[in-house]
């Protein structure tokens, strides 16, 4: 399952879950539309252990707490 968020016109944020060595992970990355229409991965992005979910979830909530629009 992956979850996009539009970033701008141009660039979106996806979350998905994936597999490297038996290890379950997110990842956070962000993509680009091209020329021809397709999106494509960045180098821009995290990967982290499924493990660590709930905790960057609290940090993002956390920081995020303040922000006034």
């Amino acid at each position: 399952m992956k979850m996009d968020i539009q970033k701008n016109s141009l660039e979106r944020i996806r979350i998905q879950r994936s597999e490297y060595k038996g290890h379950e992970l997110i990842d956070i990355r962000v993509f680009f539309k091209a020329n021809d229409g397709k999106w494509y991965p960045t180098r821009k992005g995290i990967t982290f252990s499924v493990s660590l979910a709930n905790e960057v979830i609290k940090g993002i909530a956390e920081e995020s707490k303040n922000y006034k629009e």
